[in-house]
């Protein structure tokens, strides 16, 4: 069964115990990149916007009628435990944080006897994509998926890999993710952050020149440095600094006003987040709109970002879960996306009002749309009694000549 034996068999683990050192070691790590991006607050705050939207949207199994589908056992993979050891909510926030951070997000289908028994993340940076190397286009194309770990190689088909590209995929292949695409952007914001940060450090204390007359040696203007800095550093002195005879210490007035550094911290944020298709509101960015007005900002989100994302997955999802007899019959996954268009109490009121008495809901669709238990006789779907077909306006004012003759003849006597 090799490594997926291995990550669905906790028994198979032994177990082994990390000093702290190691720890530490662990997270100093920068080889792959990991650490220092998603030190990047405005980068990782795209991050767990992107993946928690994802991850709170329940999915549903619909037939061609619009009509949810319950008895499936692909759906109850997907909609509670994909594997033993994730939720669906855990495992739809994973797979959106691998797609955006490394550009790629993998998970491995496993079957037994012809059963979809679990769905399997893998690690993004352990896969490559094979293709075939022939230069003419009338040969069909091929490719394969080799998965490496421990040393060892697993080739995979396209058929047994759920694949997600983020960013843009050049070749329709593989994606890229924007961290490589914005790397300059991301290393500015991060050496801006890095900044403030041995500003801080210093206690908002600029850099200084020491003025004296007459000349030191190289070991002498070391020590002298040395020592001053010590003490400027040192926080049990009060940032009280002597100075030798003679010497005079002048700080360089830098002011972060006069760099604009808040403007153009603020516009590379902007920048990481646009390119991200987060907006600024997310940000806690109100500078342009309020909180007031979150229901349109959430479906702008809606429409400019979580739209195509959903719609990648809803696709893979479709072609690799299902069978093509399944999809003629008009089965298909859909994200649920209610929970994020939903405004505040008034509108929601005004919202269900309208389409239950417009006939559009029943009682109960409102009622299941509000979290609220189904009544007896709420699946009726209600209308205005004053309403008439097309073709029958008029009536009413079309006087019948019989009738009419009647109604004269007793108006004579």
């Amino acid at each position: 069964m090799g490594i997926f034996g291995r990550f669905l068999n906790k028994e198979t683990d032994s177990e082994k115990t990390v000093s702290l050192s190691e720890i530490n070691e662990y997270f100093r790590r920068k080889d792959e990149g990991v650490g220092s991006d998603l030190s990047e607050v405005t980068y990782f705050t795209c991050l767990k916007v992107l993946s928690e939207s994802l991850g709170k949207l329940s999915i549903h199994l619909k037939d061609g009628d619009g009509n949810k589908v319950k008895d499936n056992g692909v759906l109850e993979l997907l909609a509670l435990r994909p594997n033993p050891f994730m939720s669906s909510v855990t495992f739809k926030t994973l797979m959106e944080f691998n797609r955006n951070h490394y550009g790629n997000a993998y998970a491995y289908l496993r079957y037994e006897r012809g059963k979809l028994k679990s769905i399997v993340p893998l690690k993004p940076q352990n896969m490559s994509i094979l293709v075939n190397n022939t230069r003419d286009i009338t040969v069909d194309f091929s490719h394969v998926y080799q998965y490496s770990e421990s040393g060892k190689a697993y080739y995979f088909k396209p058929g047994e890999i759920l694949h997600m590209k983020g960013g843009l995929a050049i070749d329709g292949l593989v994606g890229k993710s924007v961290r490589e695409t914005l790397a300059g952007t991301l290393s500015g914001s991060k050496e801006a952050q890095r900044y403030l940060n041995n500003l801080y450090k210093n206690g908002l204390t600029a850099n200084a020149i020491i003025k004296y007359v007459g000349d030191l040696n190289r070991d002498k203007k070391e020590k002298l440095v040395k020592e001053i800095a010590d003490f400027a550093s040192n926080d049990t002195n009060e940032r009280i600094i002597p100075i030798p005879l003679g010497m005079d210490l002048v700080p360089l007035d830098l002011k972060l006003t006069d760099s604009q550094f808040y403007e153009l911290k603020k516009y590379s944020a902007l920048q990481i987040a646009s390119a991200m298709g987060v907006k600024p509101n997310h940000l806690n960015d109100y500078e342009k709109s309020s909180y007031a007005n979150s229901e349109a900002q959430n479906l702008t989100y809606y429409v400019d970002t979580l739209l195509y994302i959903l719609t990648q997955y809803e696709e893979e999802f479709n072609y690799k879960l299902l069978s093509s007899d399944e999809r003629k019959k008009g089965l298909h996954f859909e994200f649920n996306v209610a929970t994020i268009l939903r405004g505040d109490i008034k509108s929601q009121a005004e919202f269900l009002a309208k389409l239950t008495t417009g006939s559009v809901y029943t009682i109960n669709e409102a009622r299941s749309y509000l979290g609220m238990p189904r009544i007896d006789e709420g699946d009726v779907v209600m209308v205005n009694g004053s309403y008439v077909d097309l073709s029958d306006i008029g009536l009413a004012y079309k006087k019948d000549d019989s009738e009419g003759g009647e109604k004269s003849d007793k108006s004579t006597e």
